[in-house]
């Protein structure tokens, strides 16, 4: 792959992760629309591997309430850190088991598809548009109960079809439930921790036995150190702005996407 293939994915996957707008769909798109030939599911995990650094060094002091609050229920006592470790395991069973299912019926590379993409990214930016604006903002990530935390996840695995947009589906989730912007977004990227870490080591272990696996590995490397930077700075873009911007701009972005998407496949 060339440097500038590279960054290009890199930047896309940077920027698109934690906005509603699916940043799979765009990785699958953007080699079509260069010209390019697909850049296959390992460089994939390696973007994903980018923004997850992004993710916990942007929500550091989070990470370590969460991981002191662990220790804390070892010993019996549960603090606001291992409330928030809760919760995200309690969002964790369904994409797992959707994941799995995925990945032991061979489907996705089948779903790896314009029309796919397509469709979904309009399906899901209608109910992103309907939370945003009629859902009260009552809740925070201290009092939502375990319930939220497991109806967020099954959106999140809904977020398993291209263009359906993991922080998209859970937003929308989030905000359904009484989630405030800010909020939802931060418990969206939270969740995505344990979620990108299964799904690298599994993905790697299949991969790594491929012969090409070594030297894209290496191109690996380069789209996560900058899908790193590109990561953290759209984080605190959109932590900074969606409270005053709201959702709106990401539900036109994907509406105009998956028209154009539609146009395009029917010429």
């Amino acid at each position: 792959m060339t440097l500038i293939h590279l960054v290009v994915l890199a930047l896309i996957q940077g920027i698109t992760e934690f906005l509603p707008i699916s940043s799979s769909a765009h990785l699958i798109l953007t080699p079509t629309f260069l010209g390019e030939a697909d850049q296959g599911p390992l460089i994939d995990v390696m973007a994903h591997a980018g923004t997850l650094m992004a993710v916990l060094v942007y929500f550091w002091r989070d990470i370590r309430d969460v991981v002191i609050g662990k220790f804390a229920l070892l010993g019996g006592r549960i603090t606001p850190g291992g409330r928030l470790a809760l919760l995200v395991a309690a969002s964790l069973p369904p994409v797992l088991i959707f994941g799995g299912a995925l990945f032991a019926l061979d489907l996705i590379e089948q779903l790896r598809s314009p029309l796919v993409i397509a469709i979904s990214t309009l399906v899901f930016a209608v109910p992103l548009w309907l939370a945003d604006k009629y859902a009260p903002s009552v809740k925070s990530i201290e009092t939502m109960t375990f319930k939220d935390a497991v109806l967020i996840g099954i959106a999140q695995a809904m977020a398993l079809i291209p263009g359906a947009s993991r922080s998209g589906t859970t937003m929308t989730a989030g905000r359904a439930l009484g989630l405030g912007r800010s909020e939802s977004a931060r418990f969206s990227m939270l969740m995505s921790i344990p979620v990108i870490v299964a799904f690298a080591v599994i993905s790697l272990i299949r991969l790594m036995s491929e012969p090409a696996a070594s030297t894209q590995l290496q191109d690996g490397l380069i789209v996560a150190g900058l899908s790193f930077i590109s990561a953290l700075a759209a984080i605190a873009v959109l932590m900074r702005l969606v409270d005053s911007v709201g959702f709106l701009p990401f539900v036109i972005y994907r509406l105009a996407l998956g028209v154009g998407l539609l146009v395009w496949l029917a010429l």
